[in-house]
């Protein structure tokens, strides 16, 4: 690993991020969340955008200060090219662009989904990286797939959701139970108090290793609708046990589908990443399967599962390592294939 020094900008959805990385040691990793989107139960694209534009500056300039760094010490610039709220791409994009023109350095794009991935290169984020080839499965609020990672950059999504996402799952959920947005923490933490076995919900029946979350979530509407026709506190009385339950079967979805890839491909080597990768359930169940199944588990540190530079700056270094640069033309893109 060189001894570049690299500036990574992340700015695909509501937290606006910069981080520096030496070789593959974080130096520095800010992020300036919107607390904004509370008020809407979900992120408003418009607003988001605004936010990055004035948290850009003084979130790259703290990532700078913090790493002990000169600004002309910096090799090359990497940013999210995508997938990802496009408003909030371009904001990034652009800045990303200005700064390396005015540093006279390198821009390296990066695809937002492989970052997540690439995370585990990361020198503390692991106490050993994945050996290739590996599983990942990738599981957040706007993805869920499980990748066959057989290189850096040679990355092949052999199953994902063909609706909801896991983590839009727990926010839609958290809805019907009125918690506040982003619910998926919430759900996590009033799990712990609660029964997994109080309630069953519906498990989709999907082919291959893909995975689908709309059945779930509608599945748990109507019975709350049922149950609050007969007492209108129910959701009050049994939150906690609720709670434990959606997560419990949710787990057991993605569970299911990652073990028979696991088997069926063959490989020990099995890893999880995005946002939802920092649920204590599916990483206890991480933990169970290395010890049921054998296989070696790699759990991001927590910094390193929600959206964050750190991962971009690790891309950007592996790309800078091989030379992989970016034309000043590039424009950011809703859509970008792994």
């Amino acid at each position: 690993m060189s001894d570049s020094i690299i500036l990574g900008i992340e700015s695909s959805c509501d937290d606006t991020s910069a981080a520096i990385i030496k070789g593959n040691c974080i130096l520095s990793n800010i992020a300036a969340n919107q607390a904004i989107h509370k008020e809407y139960g979900g992120v408003v694209p418009e607003l988001a955008s605004r936010a990055h534009q004035q948290n850009i500056i003084p979130v790259v300039e703290k990532s700078i200060t913090k790493a002990n760094i000169q600004q002309n010490a910096i090799s090359a610039i990497g940013f999210t090219r995508g997938p990802g709220l496009l408003g909030s791409l371009l904001v990034g994009t652009s800045f990303a662009k200005s700064l390396a023109m005015s540093l006279n350095v390198p821009l390296i794009e990066v695809n937002h989904l492989q970052a997540h991935i690439l995370a585990h290169f990361i020198e503390d984020a692991n106490p050993m990286p994945p050996q290739f080839p590996f599983l990942c499965l990738t599981v957040s609020g706007g993805h869920t797939m499980i990748v066959l990672v057989k290189d850096y950059f040679d990355m092949e999504i052999i199953g994902k959701t063909i609706d909801d996402a896991a983590g839009e799952a727990f926010d839609k959920i958290g809805k019907i139970f009125d918690l506040d947005y982003p619910a998926g923490p919430i759900i996590d933490r009033l799990a712990k108090e609660g029964n997994p076995d109080a309630f069953t919900f519906n498990k989709p029946r999907m082919e291959n290793y893909d995975y689908s979350f709309s059945g779930i979530k509608t599945s748990v509407l109507y019975f709350i609708q049922k149950e609050v026709r007969k007492n209108p506190d129910f959701i009050k009385e049994n939150l906690n046990d609720l709670c434990a339950s959606v997560q419990r079967t949710i787990i057991e979805i993605l569970m299911a589908k990652l073990e028979k890839a696991a088997k069926e491909l063959n490989v020990k080597e099995v890893a999880i990443a995005g946002g939802v990768s920092a649920n204590s359930a599916l990483r206890q169940a991480m933990q169970d399967n290395h010890e049921k199944l054998g296989w070696n588990i790699y759990i991001p540190k927590f910094e390193y599962t929600t959206d964050n530079a750190a991962m971009i700056a690790m891309v950007a270094q592996l790309k800078y390592e091989r030379g992989e640069f970016t034309d000043m033309k590039t424009s950011a893109t809703a859509k970008y294939d792994l």
